[in-house]
Protein backbone atom coordinates (compact mmCIF):
# COMPACT_ATOMS: atom_id res chain seq x y z
CA UNK A 1 0.00 0.00 0.00
CA UNK A 2 1.38 3.72 -0.78
CA UNK A 3 2.09 5.53 2.34
CA UNK A 4 -0.06 8.31 2.52
CA UNK A 5 2.06 11.85 2.36
CA UNK A 6 2.02 13.32 6.34
CA UNK A 7 3.18 16.43 7.55
CA UNK A 8 6.14 17.27 8.86
CA UNK A 9 7.20 15.58 12.16
CA UNK A 10 6.13 17.79 15.60
CA UNK A 11 6.65 15.25 18.43
CA UNK A 12 9.73 14.69 20.11
CA UNK A 13 9.37 10.76 21.10
CA UNK A 14 11.33 10.77 24.16
CA UNK A 15 10.41 6.94 24.75
CA UNK A 16 9.35 4.66 22.44
CA UNK A 17 9.09 0.66 23.38
CA UNK A 18 6.92 -0.81 20.73
CA UNK A 19 6.87 -4.44 22.15
CA UNK A 20 4.77 -7.09 20.59
CA UNK A 21 2.42 -7.73 23.73
CA UNK A 22 1.82 -3.69 25.25
CA UNK A 23 3.93 -1.28 24.14
CA UNK A 24 4.82 2.54 24.75
CA UNK A 25 5.34 5.98 23.21
CA UNK A 26 5.70 8.82 24.96
CA UNK A 27 5.27 12.03 22.81
CA UNK A 28 6.54 15.52 24.08
CA UNK A 29 5.76 18.74 22.52
CA UNK A 30 8.98 20.49 24.34
CA UNK A 31 9.05 24.54 24.88
CA UNK A 32 9.61 27.95 22.85
CA UNK A 33 10.96 30.95 25.06
CA UNK A 34 10.02 29.42 28.40
CA UNK A 35 6.31 28.34 27.23
CA UNK A 36 4.43 24.76 26.10
CA UNK A 37 4.01 24.83 22.93
CA UNK A 38 0.36 25.69 22.72
CA UNK A 39 -0.41 27.53 19.58
CA UNK A 40 2.48 25.07 17.47
CA UNK A 41 0.94 22.06 18.15
CA UNK A 42 -2.48 23.31 17.49
CA UNK A 43 -0.95 24.59 14.11
CA UNK A 44 0.48 20.60 13.92
CA UNK A 45 -2.95 19.20 14.51
CA UNK A 46 -4.87 21.38 12.16
CA UNK A 47 -2.25 19.92 9.23
CA UNK A 48 -4.27 16.48 9.69
CA UNK A 49 -7.51 18.03 9.75
CA UNK A 50 -8.33 17.50 6.16
CA UNK A 51 -7.42 13.47 6.30
CA UNK A 52 -9.18 13.14 9.86
CA UNK A 53 -12.52 14.51 8.63
CA UNK A 54 -12.69 13.41 4.62
CA UNK A 55 -13.20 10.01 3.34
CA UNK A 56 -10.70 8.52 1.24
CA UNK A 57 -12.52 9.47 -2.15
CA UNK A 58 -12.38 13.10 -1.14
CA UNK A 59 -8.88 12.73 0.19
CA UNK A 60 -7.86 11.31 -3.02
CA UNK A 61 -9.74 14.23 -4.81
CA UNK A 62 -7.81 16.59 -3.00
CA UNK A 63 -5.47 18.87 -4.81
CA UNK A 64 -4.14 22.02 -5.15
CA UNK A 65 -6.90 23.92 -6.48
CA UNK A 66 -9.37 22.26 -4.01
CA UNK A 67 -7.30 22.43 -0.92
CA UNK A 68 -8.73 25.59 0.47
CA UNK A 69 -12.50 24.16 0.15
CA UNK A 70 -11.34 20.76 1.65
CA UNK A 71 -10.05 22.56 4.64
CA UNK A 72 -13.30 24.69 5.20
CA UNK A 73 -15.44 22.09 4.83
CA UNK A 74 -13.48 19.69 7.03
CA UNK A 75 -13.41 22.63 10.10
CA UNK A 76 -16.91 23.05 9.53
CA UNK A 77 -17.21 18.95 9.68
CA UNK A 78 -16.04 19.45 13.10
CA UNK A 79 -17.84 22.37 14.63
CA UNK A 80 -21.14 20.10 13.21
CA UNK A 81 -20.84 18.07 15.99
CA UNK A 82 -21.17 18.43 19.25
CA UNK A 83 -18.81 16.57 21.59
CA UNK A 84 -16.06 18.91 19.12
CA UNK A 85 -18.39 21.98 19.28
CA UNK A 86 -19.49 22.08 22.97
CA UNK A 87 -16.80 19.73 24.80
CA UNK A 88 -13.73 20.09 23.26
CA UNK A 89 -13.18 16.82 22.90
CA UNK A 90 -10.27 17.00 20.62
CA UNK A 91 -8.36 13.60 21.77
CA UNK A 92 -9.68 11.53 18.67
CA UNK A 93 -7.14 14.26 16.09
CA UNK A 94 -4.38 13.46 18.66
CA UNK A 95 -4.97 9.74 18.71
CA UNK A 96 -4.64 9.55 14.50
CA UNK A 97 -1.70 11.96 13.97
CA UNK A 98 -0.10 9.60 16.69
CA UNK A 99 -0.86 6.49 14.95
CA UNK A 100 -0.34 7.46 11.72
CA UNK A 101 3.49 9.27 12.24
CA UNK A 102 4.85 6.69 14.93
CA UNK A 103 3.80 3.66 13.09
CA UNK A 104 2.75 4.97 9.20
CA UNK A 105 -0.61 3.60 9.44
CA UNK A 106 -3.48 4.46 6.82
CA UNK A 107 -6.69 5.67 8.35
CA UNK A 108 -9.14 3.05 7.04
CA UNK A 109 -12.33 4.95 8.15
CA UNK A 110 -12.72 8.81 9.02
CA UNK A 111 -13.72 9.11 11.99
CA UNK A 112 -16.63 11.83 11.45
CA UNK A 113 -17.27 9.82 8.35
CA UNK A 114 -18.01 6.79 10.58
CA UNK A 115 -20.65 8.73 12.46
CA UNK A 116 -23.93 7.04 12.09
CA UNK A 117 -25.93 10.35 11.77
CA UNK A 118 -25.02 14.24 12.73
CA UNK A 119 -24.34 14.40 16.27
CA UNK A 120 -24.92 10.47 17.19
CA UNK A 121 -21.42 8.94 17.23
CA UNK A 122 -21.22 5.38 16.88
CA UNK A 123 -20.45 3.84 20.26
CA UNK A 124 -17.48 2.01 19.41
CA UNK A 125 -13.50 2.71 18.30
CA UNK A 126 -12.12 6.03 18.29
CA UNK A 127 -9.93 5.49 15.03
CA UNK A 128 -10.13 2.65 12.72
CA UNK A 129 -6.51 2.36 10.91
CA UNK A 130 -4.41 0.02 9.17
CA UNK A 131 -0.68 -1.10 9.34
CA UNK A 132 1.40 -3.24 7.14
CA UNK A 133 1.79 -4.61 4.05
CA UNK A 134 -1.09 -6.49 2.39
CA UNK A 135 0.09 -10.09 2.81
CA UNK A 136 0.47 -9.19 6.82
CA UNK A 137 -1.97 -6.56 7.37
CA UNK A 138 -2.86 -5.17 11.08
CA UNK A 139 -6.27 -3.56 12.25
CA UNK A 140 -5.81 -1.01 14.73
CA UNK A 141 -8.86 0.07 16.53
CA UNK A 142 -7.89 3.02 18.84
CA UNK A 143 -9.24 4.23 22.42
CA UNK A 144 -8.82 7.89 23.47
CA UNK A 145 -9.22 10.01 26.68
CA UNK A 146 -7.99 13.42 26.87
CA UNK A 147 -8.38 13.48 30.68
CA UNK A 148 -6.42 15.87 33.03
CA UNK A 149 -5.54 13.21 35.42
CA UNK A 150 -3.76 9.84 34.71
CA UNK A 151 -5.33 7.61 37.50
CA UNK A 152 -8.61 8.28 35.27
CA UNK A 153 -7.56 8.45 32.15
CA UNK A 154 -6.18 4.84 33.16
CA UNK A 155 -8.68 3.20 34.64
CA UNK A 156 -11.61 4.44 32.65
CA UNK A 157 -9.95 3.07 29.18
CA UNK A 158 -9.02 0.13 30.51
CA UNK A 159 -12.61 -0.51 31.39
CA UNK A 160 -13.62 0.60 28.21
CA UNK A 161 -11.07 -1.72 25.95
CA UNK A 162 -12.40 -4.84 28.09
CA UNK A 163 -16.17 -4.01 27.22
CA UNK A 164 -15.18 -3.26 23.63
CA UNK A 165 -13.78 -6.66 23.55
CA UNK A 166 -16.49 -8.75 24.21
CA UNK A 167 -17.48 -11.02 21.31
CA UNK A 168 -20.82 -9.42 20.44
CA UNK A 169 -20.15 -5.55 20.01
CA UNK A 170 -17.19 -6.87 18.38
CA UNK A 171 -19.15 -8.63 16.05
CA UNK A 172 -21.39 -5.58 15.57
CA UNK A 173 -18.54 -3.13 15.24
CA UNK A 174 -17.15 -5.17 12.82
CA UNK A 175 -20.55 -4.86 10.89
CA UNK A 176 -20.09 -1.38 11.28
CA UNK A 177 -16.47 -0.97 10.00
CA UNK A 178 -17.03 -3.40 6.95
CA UNK A 179 -20.34 -1.30 5.74
CA UNK A 180 -17.95 1.81 6.31
CA UNK A 181 -15.32 0.66 4.39
CA UNK A 182 -14.31 2.42 0.47
CA UNK A 183 -14.25 -0.54 -1.94
CA UNK A 184 -11.62 1.39 -4.32
CA UNK A 185 -9.29 1.35 -1.36
CA UNK A 186 -6.41 -1.15 -2.10
CA UNK A 187 -6.69 -2.96 1.75
CA UNK A 188 -10.58 -2.93 1.54
CA UNK A 189 -10.48 -6.56 0.68
CA UNK A 190 -7.91 -7.53 3.29
CA UNK A 191 -9.79 -6.26 6.07
CA UNK A 192 -13.24 -7.41 5.03
CA UNK A 193 -11.82 -10.83 4.52
CA UNK A 194 -10.25 -10.13 8.72
CA UNK A 195 -13.16 -9.58 10.42
CA UNK A 196 -15.23 -11.50 8.88
CA UNK A 197 -18.38 -13.44 10.53
CA UNK A 198 -16.29 -16.73 9.33
CA UNK A 199 -13.22 -15.93 10.99
CA UNK A 200 -12.63 -16.76 14.50
CA UNK A 201 -11.86 -14.30 17.14
CA UNK A 202 -8.97 -16.12 18.12
CA UNK A 203 -7.43 -15.19 14.50
CA UNK A 204 -8.50 -11.90 14.95
CA UNK A 205 -6.89 -10.95 18.01
CA UNK A 206 -3.61 -11.85 16.08
CA UNK A 207 -3.81 -9.42 13.61
CA UNK A 208 -5.08 -6.64 15.82
CA UNK A 209 -3.89 -3.99 17.58
CA UNK A 210 -5.35 -1.24 20.40
CA UNK A 211 -3.47 1.89 19.98
CA UNK A 212 -4.80 4.01 23.17
CA UNK A 213 -3.92 7.37 23.43
CA UNK A 214 -4.23 8.48 27.23
CA UNK A 215 -4.08 12.87 28.07
CA UNK A 216 -2.75 14.42 31.60
CA UNK A 217 -1.77 17.20 33.18
CA UNK A 218 2.03 16.43 34.01
CA UNK A 219 4.24 17.70 36.96
CA UNK A 220 7.26 17.24 34.78
CA UNK A 221 5.83 19.00 31.75
CA UNK A 222 4.81 21.55 34.46
CA UNK A 223 7.79 21.96 36.16
CA UNK A 224 10.30 22.67 33.85
CA UNK A 225 10.66 26.20 31.08
CA UNK A 226 13.13 23.81 28.49
CA UNK A 227 14.25 20.80 27.21
CA UNK A 228 17.07 19.94 28.95
CA UNK A 229 18.90 17.09 30.28
CA UNK A 230 16.81 16.94 34.00
CA UNK A 231 13.66 17.41 31.96
CA UNK A 232 14.18 14.78 29.86
CA UNK A 233 14.90 12.39 32.56
CA UNK A 234 11.79 13.52 34.66
CA UNK A 235 10.05 13.24 31.55
CA UNK A 236 10.41 9.87 30.77
CA UNK A 237 10.79 8.54 34.18
CA UNK A 238 6.83 9.47 34.50
CA UNK A 239 6.01 7.75 31.22
CA UNK A 240 7.45 4.60 32.25
CA UNK A 241 5.83 4.91 35.95
CA UNK A 242 2.14 5.55 33.89
CA UNK A 243 2.95 2.49 31.82
CA UNK A 244 4.04 0.41 34.52
CA UNK A 245 0.46 1.42 36.18
CA UNK A 246 -1.10 1.05 33.07
CA UNK A 247 0.49 -2.82 32.38
CA UNK A 248 -0.41 -3.83 35.83
CA UNK A 249 -4.31 -2.32 35.41
CA UNK A 250 -4.33 -4.20 31.96
CA UNK A 251 -3.51 -7.52 32.90
CA UNK A 252 -6.53 -9.32 32.44
CA UNK A 253 -7.68 -7.87 29.46
CA UNK A 254 -7.85 -10.47 26.28
CA UNK A 255 -5.21 -11.42 25.25
CA UNK A 256 -4.08 -8.85 22.47
CA UNK A 257 -1.62 -6.52 21.13
CA UNK A 258 -1.84 -2.75 23.28
CA UNK A 259 0.88 0.22 22.38
CA UNK A 260 -0.14 3.19 25.05
CA UNK A 261 0.77 6.88 23.68
CA UNK A 262 1.11 9.07 26.79
CA UNK A 263 0.84 12.83 26.27
CA UNK A 264 1.37 14.78 28.89
CA UNK A 265 0.35 18.73 28.96
CA UNK A 266 0.58 21.71 30.62
CA UNK A 267 -3.02 22.44 30.79
CA UNK A 268 -5.80 21.06 28.97
CA UNK A 269 -8.03 23.89 29.09
CA UNK A 270 -5.39 26.36 27.08
CA UNK A 271 -4.86 23.61 24.90
CA UNK A 272 -8.60 23.26 23.87
CA UNK A 273 -8.73 27.00 23.63
CA UNK A 274 -5.73 27.28 21.29
CA UNK A 275 -7.24 24.65 19.07
CA UNK A 276 -10.80 26.05 18.75
CA UNK A 277 -8.57 29.23 18.04
CA UNK A 278 -7.12 27.51 15.17
CA UNK A 279 -10.37 25.95 13.74
CA UNK A 280 -12.05 29.27 13.99
CA UNK A 281 -9.80 30.78 12.09
CA UNK A 282 -9.58 27.37 9.32
CA UNK A 283 -13.84 28.08 9.01
CA UNK A 284 -12.81 31.76 7.63
CA UNK A 285 -10.32 31.04 4.93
Amino acid sequence: MPPLPQPDPFWEIRVHEPNRDKGVSGLCVGYEQGQWRYSAFADYIMEWLPEFCLNSKERDELSHESAVKSLRKAANLVYQTDKYAKRGEFGEFFLHAAVRCVFDSLPAISKLFYESSMNNTVKGFDCVHVVGPLNDLELWLGEVKFYKRVSKAIRDVVSEIGEHLETNFLRKEFILIGNKLNEQDSYTAAVQKLISERTSLDKIFKRICIPVLLTYESNAVEQHTAVTEEYNREFCDEINHHFETFRKKAANLPQVRIHLFLFPLEDKERLITALHEKLKAWQKI
